[in-house]
């Protein structure tokens, strides 16, 4: 019985070893008396080829009528030949279908952008897809290796929430048995309750934005990598992003390289080799306005403030310090200028704006009510909230990363859907 290969492992056989692969075929082109087959599977690409005499006649009738995207089973021999796309082929013996096409496969080379998104469920074959997705696999592993080298807990947040993490206008209400409810912006509050058990923990989830932002770099769900540590500051804080961000570039330059090759992308891991440069929210707004925006104190910063600001910095940078007006309602007010707050968002230069936000929690019960209420908000709906300033509060501190726009930036791509399988926007939601 002959050992099934992959096509990574056949790519690396010996000559004239016999081998087994079973696989998609991606493309076909016919010379003559000969019929070439582009064999995918998950780890890569490989040449198929038949000729009479060495295939069957039965699996040359079967490659004759074979559409695209059948899946198949291929036993054949292996030749090293500089004229196939990899420098090896497989010479096919025999040929079966596993799995048949009954249409002509919908993907073309030239379909257009819209096409391709409805079409997103058949798109993914796509090997660059494929390569982006194994970064993706690559980065958030890597994350999750450097929090539990940390001494990190993981911990798993309710996606159903009954008030506003974030501002009130980007909710997602859910109709949750005749009572109305929201999906979670962020498991920020539940990670606070978790730090006065595990004082280190972390969530990898979705999170559900309602902003009607068609930008290059918003997504209405994305997956959300956050981060709550007890007696931690901002500066402290800030220390753990640094070091977690460098970790996950250099896990993708370690263990991705077959992929970025691939996508044709040369990766530095030095741009973001700590320590980032730290400017105050001050200092970025005198920047902008010596550049010509129209942006008074207390503004937040939109994607053309962002990109402009980045083009300051080659590696990723600190904002720090906002205007508390600017930012949640859970964030410290600094104790030296109550105007602003201690926290601080990390953008990634070339424009591709914030990457992580974060900083230091309030952690003083009054303090709490009087920004709920200075916010609008109720401080009813958040009574579990502020029983966790009853009962031995501590300073904490935490931060939120998008895993999307992170790889948007890593990779260089042109729109940060590409950063996810099916993409959701305020104009998509299908497939």
């Amino acid at each position: 019985m002959l050992k099934r290969f992959f096509v990574e492992d056949a790519l690396k056989a010996e000559e004239d070893d016999e081998i087994e692969l079973v696989g998609w075929v991606r493309n076909k082109r016919t010379h003559g008396g000969l019929i070439f087959l582009d064999l995918r599977d998950s780890t890569g690409v490989i040449q198929v080829a038949l000729k009479k005499g060495i295939a069957d006649e039965e699996s040359f009738r079967t490659a004759e009528e074979i559409r695209l995207e059948s899946a198949v089973r291929v036993k054949g021999i292996i030749k090293h030949d500089p004229r196939a796309p990899s420098g090896v082929e497989l010479r096919c013996k025999s040929l079966e279908v596993l799995g048949p096409s009954l249409d002509e496969f919908p993907i073309k080379k030239n379909a257009g952008l819209r096409f391709l998104l409805d079409h997103r469920h058949l798109h993914i074959r796509s090997p660059k897809i494929a390569a982006v997705m194994k970064i993706r696999a690559i980065l958030v592993d890597s994350a999750r290796n450097w929090l539990r080298d940390h001494g990190f807990i993981e911990i798993h947040c309710p996606s159903f929430i009954t008030a506003a993490v974030e501002g009130g206008a980007t909710l997602f209400k859910v109709d949750y048995f005749n009572r109305t409810v929201y999906l979670t912006q962020s498991v920020q509050l539940y990670q606070e309750a978790a730090i006065y058990g595990l004082e280190r923990v972390y969530s990898l989830q979705p999170s559900f934005r309602a902003e009607l932002s068609r930008t290059r770099r918003h997504l209405t769900e994305f997956w959300h990598l956050e981060v709550e540590v007890a007696y931690a500051e901002l500066e402290d804080i800030m220390k753990i992003i640094e070091e977690l961000f460098y970790s996950m570039v250099l896990g993708v330059y370690d263990r991705g390289r077959k992929e970025l090759e691939f996508l044709g992308i040369e990766l530095d891991p030095k741009v973001a080799e700590p320590p980032y440069p730290k400017i105050r929210y001050s200092e970025a707004l005198d920047i902008l306005l010596s550049k010509g925006f129209d942006i008074k104190w207390g503004d937040d910063f939109g994607a053309d403030e962002e990109r402009e600001l980045s083009k300051e910095f080659e590696k990723p940078f600190f904002v720090t310090h906002w205007p508390r007006e600017a930012k949640a309602f859970y964030h410290l007010p600094d104790p030296v200028d109550p105007r602003v707050c201690r926290n601080a968002d990390l953008l990634a230069p070339g424009g591709y704006g914030e990457v992580v936000g974060g900083g230091q929690r309030i952690h003083d019960y009054n303090q709490l009510i009087e920004r709920l209420r200075e916010n609008g908000l109720n401080p009813e709906d958040y009574q579990w909230y502020l029983d966790l300033r009853k009962y031995g509060s501590i300073p904490h501190s935490g931060f939120g990363l998008g895993i999307e726009r992170m790889l948007w930036w890593l990779l260089k791509l042109p729109h940060i859907r590409d950063a996810c399988l099916f993409p959701r926007t305020p104009a998509r939601v299908y497939p």
